[in-house]
This record gives structure tokens, sequence and C-alpha cells, in this order.
């Protein structure tokens, strides 16, 4: 399910004297089955447009397109219930919207607001526990006696009990330690490759933007300031530095390594693994030439 903004306009308490222009002039894309980042500074907009993506906020001006809905400033409430459904949103600390007495009947509740039995709903919920690395022991134990990251991973659970088409993920990593961090990216990156999920991250973690994105958005000011691939975007540390965004780790040392050695990386490494192959490479390469 493809969504896109065409002049996408929002503003805040509009026609009063506190009125505040959040979005303009957005024009964006998300494709189906990809990967894309939303990135920007703090006040860029972000988190705005995460609202438009599942209709909780209609836009001022435009129209934001899901899948085969026209979301524009008149249209009425009507079915947009049913569109949330397809569009899952993990808001940033989700295990602070847990509240029922067992992890089961928290990762059925929404499903049951759909129509689906507590037995159907708590079957469910066995179903989903192994995809975000937890076992079945986890059903009958209160949220509220797991660790941060088990309480989290039970939030994301319920989100994917709704079986959306498109997951959005605001700033999904917040609060973790970097092991952590990497689960639960690696997580969310085995549902995009084995669920067929459009996954949508909003983060300020360029690292996971280069290991798990197809696509980038920059915002900035309330709009779009430029799109197209981690690895295009990422050749232009000087203008994301303009963006008060920076690059990732990996991107950071290819360009030390180039200043130091006069070395050329292409493509230019996003990864560690990318960037350990070609230093490989390179490496060899000044030993033959030695010999």
């Amino acid at each position: 399910m493809d969504i896109r903004f065409q002049e996408v306009g929002y503003t805040y308490q509009k026609g009063t004297p506190f009125q505040s222009r959040a979005l303009h002039d957005i024009n964006l894309s998300i494709k189906d089955g990809s990967f894309t980042a939303l990135v920007g500074h703090t006040g860029s907009g972000k988190s705005t447009v995460l609202q438009h993506l599942n209709a909780l906020k209609k836009p001022t001006t435009g129209t934001v397109t899901i899948g085969d809905r026209v979301i524009s400033n008149f249209s009425e409430d009507k079915g947009l219930k049913t569109l949330r459904k397809r569009v899952g949103i993990v808001f940033q600390f989700p295990e602070a919207q847990l509240f029922e007495e067992t992890v089961g009947k928290d990762i059925a509740f929404g499903p049951k607001n759909f129509g689906l039995s507590e037995e159907e709903g708590l079957a469910k919920a066995k179903e989903l526990l192994p995809l975000v690395g937890l076992d079945e022991s986890f059903l009958e134990r209160s949220p509220f006696d797991l660790s941060g990251g088990q309480m989290r991973r039970v939030a994301i659970a319920g989100v994917l009990a709704m079986e959306p088409e498109v997951l959005v993920l605001d700033e999904p990593t917040a609060g973790l330690d970097p092991q952590g961090r990497k689960e639960i990216m690696d997580m969310f990156y085995s549902l995009y490759q084995n669920k067929g999920l459009t996954i949508v991250l909003v983060t300020h973690q360029m690292d996971d933007v280069a290991e798990y994105a197809d696509h980038m958005i920059v915002l900035e000011g309330g709009t779009v300031k430029r799109e197209g691939s981690p690895r295009e975007l990422f050749k232009e540390a000087g203008w994301l530095s303009s963006m008060q965004l920076g690059v990732p780790s990996t991107v950071r040392f290819a360009h030390e390594l180039e200043e130091k050695f006069q070395w050329t990386f292409d493509p230019l490494p996003l990864t560690t693994d990318e960037l350990a192959e070609q230093m490989i490479q390179k490496l060899g390469d000044s030993a033959g030439d030695v010999l």
C-alpha cells in the first residue's frame, strides 16, 4: 500500500491567536514494500508527518493518499478506524501504553476491538510472541513485571496483532543500550523481510538508517528538503551537517581514511561489513604495490 503526500500543509490551532504552521508544501511518496527513514532535527516536522500517515491528523491543505483513500481537511471520519488498522504506529516508549493484567490480554486488546473473541485474541498473542523474541511463558505474566526491553516487545506485538500493512516506528530504540537497539532493529528488519511489511522509521540514529533503510527523506522547517537512497545522501556530509544531522559512524570513519590515506571508497560503505571489505581490498592492493 503506497502513501502519498501532495502539497500537504498543517497548522496547529488554525484561526486562533496561537496558530502555528508545522508543515508546508510537503510532497513525498512511501512506496509499498519500502523501508523508508524519515529524519530531521527536533522541530523539523517529523512527528506531525507521522500523525498524517494513518490520519490521526488531517492536512490543513493538500491531500494524503493512503492506499485508495484520499484524506483532506474536509474528509469525514467514517472508515478511519479501519484505515488505522492498516497503518500501525509504534510510538516512542510504547511500553507506557501497556495497561492489561497479562501480556496475552494486552496483545489481544486491539483485535478484540475489531470483533475477535477473547480466545481468538489470545491465540493471536501466542502466535506473535515468538516474532518479537518472547516465548509462550510470557502470556500469563503481568507486563509490569517485565524488563523495559521486554515491555517494549509486548507493546510492539500489540501493534502487530492488528495485522498492519505499514508499520511506522517513532524512535523505536529510544532509551535502549546498543545491544538492545540492535536486537529491536534486527527484529523489525526481519518482519520487513519475512512479513512483507512497509516500514517507516522516524529516527535520529543515522547508523540505523544506513543499516536498514532503502530510502531516506530529510525534513527541515516543516517541509521536505531532500530525499533519495541513504548511500546518495550520506555522501553529502557537509549538507547534512547544515541540516543539524550527522552521518553514520562507518561513513565518518571512511571519510577520515580518505583524508589520511587518499583512498577513494566506491561505493560509499554504509555498514561495518562493507567498510571492512573495502579496507581489506585496499590494504591488499597497498601490499601488492610494495612487493
